[in-house]
C-alpha cells in the first residue's frame, strides 16, 4: 500500500484507491479475490467496498451461481455510470469520447475538420458534444473530468502544448479553455504516450512490463515507452518521438524525401494517395488496402514496411522490450503480414534481444487514444476516491 499520509484516514483513502484501481484495471472480481490480491483482511475489504458502493463508484452483483464450494462472495465491478471525457484533436478530425471506469468507451463522436484547428474551436465543440450527452447518453452519470491526447510535445509539469506542428499549436494552454467551456478539469498529454498507457492497462501489452509503442496518425508517428512497468517520459515529458528520427533506408529507390524523417517516409497520407483516397479513418483505410489489387498500392505498403523495420529494430536493440505495439495506420502495416514484419525487424537486430521479441497490433483499435486520455483524467479519482466533488449529468 502507498498511504497518502500516516493518519488512519489517509491509509483508508489509499486502500479505497487500491480497491477501485483493481476493479477498474483488472475487471470485476469477488470480495474474496480482492482480499487475496490486496493482502487486506476480509472485514477491511468489506468496509472499503461498502464505502465505494455508497459513493457510486462500484456496484455489487450476485455471485457466480456455478460456485458451489464455500460461502458465495458478491462480485464487485466498477460503475459504468462514472465517466471521463476524452478528446483527441487531429488535423483531419476531432474525436470526443466518454470512457467509463473499467475502460469502456460509452459514447463517441468524430467530427471531420479542415483548415486550422484552433484551441477555442476544439473547446467549443467539446462543450457542445458534452452538453448533448448530459441529456442523452450520459444522463445520470457522474463526469469526473477530462483528458486530451495531443499529437505533439506536451510539457509534463503543467500540460502546456509546446509544439503540435500539424495543428499549428505552439506554447498553448489547452486545459484552460476546455475547463472554461465545459466546467470540467482536463489533463493534457501526448497522444502516443497515452496510447501506450492504454495498451499496457487494457490492450496488447497487458502481460508485458517492457514495451515500445508507436502510434501512426494523420499528424505523423509518435511513441511511448514503458520499462519495468513504469511509463518513461524523459526530463520534461517529450520522450518517444520516434517519427522525428532519421530513417534507415537501405535502398535509395525507397526514398521519397531528400532529407526527411521517419514520418515523412512512413506516412498515412502516402497510403491514402496510393489508394486515390482524400480522407478515411483507420477502419476505412484498412478495408481499402485489403480490397485493393493495384500493384502500386502493394508496392507502397511494402516500401513503408521496409523503412519501418530498421527503426523498430533500432528501438529494440537499444531498449530491449519484450513487445513492440503498433497503433493507427502502423497497425495496418503490421497486419498486412505480421510474421514477415517480425522477420524483417529481427534481421536488423542483435540475436539475443531478438529471440523473444513480439510485435503486436494495438488491441484497442480506434479506442486506444480515448482510453489513454480518460485514464489520465481518472487518475485523481483512483488516487483518492473520496477526494473529488461529484459532477453529475
Amino acid at each position: 500500500m502507498r498511504p497518502l499520509t500516516t493518519s488512519v484516514e489517509g491509509v483508508r483513502r489509499t486502500n479505497l484507491g487500491e480497491v477501485l484501481r483493481l476493479v477498474h484495471h483488472e475487471g470485476p472480481r469477488s470480495r474474496a479475490v480482492i482480499t487475496a490480491e490486496t493482502g487486506l483482511n476480509r472485514s477491511t475489504v468489506s468496509d472499503l467496498v461498502t464505502t465505494l458502493v455508497a459513493a457510486g463508484l462500484v456496484e455489487e452483483r450476485d455471485p457466480d451461481p456455478t460456485r458451489r464450494v464455500g460461502r458465495p462472495s458478491p462480485i464487485v465491478a466498477a460503475s459504468e455510470d462514472v465517466v471521463a471525457i476524452a478528446v483527441n484533436p487531429e488535423v483531419d478530425a476531432l474525436e470526443v469520447g466518454a470512457v467509463t471506469l473499467g475502460g469502456r468507451v460509452r459514447a463517441r463522436v468524430r467530427e471531420e475538420v479542415s483548415g486550422d484547428v484552433r484551441v477555442d474551436d476544439v473547446a467549443a465543440a467539446v462543450a457542445r458534444v458534452v452538453d448533448g450527452w448530459r441529456g442523452s447518453e450520459l444522463r445520470g452519470c457522474r463526469i469526473v473530468g477530462g483528458g486530451v491526447a495531443v499529437p505533439g510535445l506536451v510539457r509534463a509539469a503543467d500540460g502546456t502544448v509546446r509544439l503540435a506542428p500539424h495543428l499549428g499549436w505552439r506554447d498553448v494552454d489547452v486545459a484552460g479553455p476546455l475547463r472554461s467551456a465545459t466546467g470540467l478539469a482536463f489533463s493534457v498529454g501526448n497522444d502516443a504516450s497515452l496510447g501506450a498507457r492504454a495498451e499496457k492497462l487494457f490492450g496488447a501489452a497487458r502481460d508485458h512490463a517492457d514495451v515500445v509503442y508507436l502510434n501512426g496518425g494523420a499528424s505523423g508517428i509518435g511513441g511511448g515507452l514503458i520499462l519495468h512497468g513504469t511509463a518513461i517520459g524523459g526530463a520534461r515529458g517529450y520522450a518517444g518521438e520516434w517519427g522525428q528520427n532519421r530513417p534507415s533506408i537501405l535502398d535509395p529507390a525507397d526514398r521519397r524525401t531528400d532529407d526527411g524523417v521517419l514520418e515523412d517516409e512512413v506516412n498515412r497520407a502516402r497510403l491514402l494517395g496510393a489508394l486515390g483516397l482524400g480522407a478515411a479513418d483507420d477502419d476505412e483505410l484498412a478495408r481499402a488496402l485489403a480490397a485493393s489489387s493495384d500493384p502500386a498500392v502493394a508496392d507502397e505498403v511494402e516500401r513503408q514496411r521496409r523503412i519501418l523495420a530498421p527503426s523498430l529494430a533500432n528501438a529494440a536493440n537499444v531498449l530491449n522490450p519484450s513487445v513492440i505495439v503498433l497503433g493507427g495506420f502502423l497497425a495496418i502495416l503490421h497486419d498486412h503480414d505480421p510474421e514477415g514484419l517480425l522477420d524483417q525487424v529481427r534481421a536488423h537486430m542483435l540475436a539475443a534481444p531478438a529471440e523473444d521479441l513480439e510485435i503486436r497490433a494495438a488491441a484497442l483499435g480506434a479506442d486506444r487514444l480515448l482510453i489513454g486520455a480518460a485514464e489520465a483524467a481518472l487518475e485523481p479519482l483512483l488516487a483518492d476516491p473520496l477526494g473529488l466533488p461529484a459532477s453529475s449529468s
